[in-house]
């Protein structure tokens, strides 16, 4: 859903002085403890059902007819609860958790957190029940749904074939890399090829993906404007390059207007062109992988499409790709015989499965759902809007002491910036980690970047097309605010944040195992027995 970018309305009760008030926030705080911890022998919240008669007829107990080696000796350890303790629980852990839903989240940079309509999750309850292994004739509608998201992807990439298997934008990324090492490989040329090209201010997973795949990774700085040195890119080609992996937008916002003489030079020695378009919230229905002329590009579903990002997953990928190379795409494929929609098995090319079944089910639903209640009129307008927002942010941004926006100096942005509060750290000693804690105290939400921080102290907002001015006025109210206390009274900002559930985490436990609990037996042994 799009915000309209009128000017805001204005109660007098919202604002002081001409500009947004601070909301008052103090995030609750329930001490709450794991739920196995709440485990009261005996107690019960739901009764599982028995075995329908018609299995019981034909196996007995159906517990008993399961072999021996797969039968549990003891019943697992699950806590034993009733309703409404379980409802007490999840309920109070949502109040210490901020959220899309309960702040202006602009501060996720290149994760894109917009607004999901909530019409979306009333339309996937529809398929909950049902199972992937069904057979195809049974699920014709969810089939027709993925056939159609296909070809709309297919149409704003400008590729000739896509497939929403991948489970998340990075398995998209691993697809489009084992995509091009199977083509390399049936040219002959898979061995002469082990380099892959990409950039700083690209996304990581895309050197991730190319290293894990066992080719070795040239990185390309920025030159002075902040765009991939294109003379860099020239010395770097060569027989052995298998691609070029590159974000455009970056995550600086800036958009390469070489794109196209990038994929040139790539394409002269024989490798091929990727295109990541997880930042493609500000180019749609603008431009197109196709027309800059690469062979692969990916999207984020969970990005660009409004579908949840849900803290890190389910997430949902898709892979576009030019008739060359649609013969290597993961399989099964979802085709349709203008009567019937039905799963195809790959040719000999492809390269397999990605992951199981035909992606993540309830994310394809909901990126369809939302297409098609924009369409493509209301595609470019995000774009637009998100381009709006971003630039409007910008402008308020670069009024607060202590900010800038390295690179392409007074020019605009696309759908994102990542900004550097370097000179207020020199002057103050407060990081940039330090300003996105204590704006936590404000209940909203910041980034700072991924490493490595090329830019100095940075922090990367991305407002979308789901704010208004007034969502936005009221977010720049508080980095006004963080900032004025970092020069006025630094130690409240390096001490934040305040009014959180919690206080600062100790990182260094993050890197050591002896302390990682990831089950409730390891807790157990580490944690709640030595206390």
């Amino acid at each position: 859903m799009k915000a309209t970018h009128a000017g805001p309305v204005d109660p007098a009760d919202a604002r002081i002085g001409g500009r947004p008030a601070l909301r008052r926030f103090h995030q609750a705080s329930w001490d709450e403890p794991l739920v196995f911890e709440l485990t009261q022998p005996g107690e019960r919240g739901i009764l599982p059902p028995l075995a329908e008669p018609g299995v019981t007829a034909l196996v007995g107990d159906p517990a008993a007819a399961l072999p021996d080696g797969i039968r549990r000796a003891t019943p697992p350890a699950l806590p034993e609860i009733s309703q409404n303790r379980v409802l007490r629980h999840y309920l109070r852990l949502s109040q210490e958790t901020l959220g899309a839903d309960l702040n202006v989240d602009v501060g996720q940079g290149t994760c894109t957190m917009k607004y999901s309509p909530k019409i979306n999750d009333v339309l996937i309850r529809r398929i909950a029940e049902l199972h992937p292994a069904r057979d195809p004739a049974t699920v014709q509608g969810v089939l027709a749904i993925i056939h159609a998201l296909q070809g709309m992807l297919a149409e704003v990439s400008g590729m000739d074939a896509v497939t929403v298997q991948p489970g998340a934008g990075s398995a998209a990324i691993w697809t489009n890399v084992a995509m091009i090492r199977a083509y390399h490989a049936s040219r002959g040329e898979a061995d002469q090829r082990d380099e892959v090209i990409t950039t700083i201010f690209s996304h990581p997973s895309n050197a991730a993906c190319a290293a894990t795949a066992g080719y070795k990774v040239i990185t390309l700085y920025p030159d002075a404007d902040g765009y991939p040195d294109i003379d860099a890119l020239k010395a770097a080609v060569s027989e052995r390059t298998a691609a070029l992996l590159i974000t455009n937008p970056e995550d600086t916002g800036i958009f390469n207007p070489r794109i196209a003489e990038f994929v040139d030079i790539v394409h002269s020695v024989g490798g091929l062109a990727s295109y990541d378009q997880a930042n493609a919230n500000g180019i749609l229905g603008i431009t197109r992988a196709r027309e800059a002329g690469f062979d692969l590009c990916h999207f984020n579903l969970h990005k660009t499409f409004s579908t949840p990002h849900a803290c890190g997953g389910p997430a949902a990928g898709a892979c576009g790709v030019t008739a060359e190379l649609a013969p290597f795409l993961p399989g099964p494929l979802v085709t349709f015989d203008g009567e019937r929609y039905d799963l195809t098995d790959p040719g000999p090319l492809s390269i397999g499965k990605v992951r199981p079944y035909q992606g993540v089910a309830g994310n394809i639903v909901r990126a369809y759902s939302w297409i098609m209640a924009l369409g493509a009129e209301g595609l470019r307008e995000v774009a637009e809007i998100a381009v709006l927002n971003n630039n409007y942010l910008l402008t308020e941004m670069l009024k607060i002491r202590g900010v800038s926006a390295p690179y392409a100096e007074g020019r605009r942005r696309i759908e994102q910036v990542r900004y550097s509060w370097e000179r207020l750290h020199v002057d103050t000693g407060v990081h940039s980690a330090d300003l996105g804690l204590r704006a936590a105290d404000f209940g909203v939400h910041y980034w700072t970047s991924h490493h490595p921080y090329v830019v100095a102290e940075p922090a990367t907002l991305e407002p979308t097309e789901s704010y208004s001015r007034a969502d936005l006025d009221e977010y720049i109210g508080v980095m006004r605010e963080v900032a004025r206390e970092a020069y006025e009274s630094p130690d409240t900002v390096r001490t934040a944040p305040h009014n959180s559930t919690v206080h600062r985490n100790r990182e260094d436990t993050l890197d050591d195992p002896g302390t990682w609990a990831v089950t409730w037996r390891a807790y157990r042994r580490k944690i709640a027995d030595v206390r």
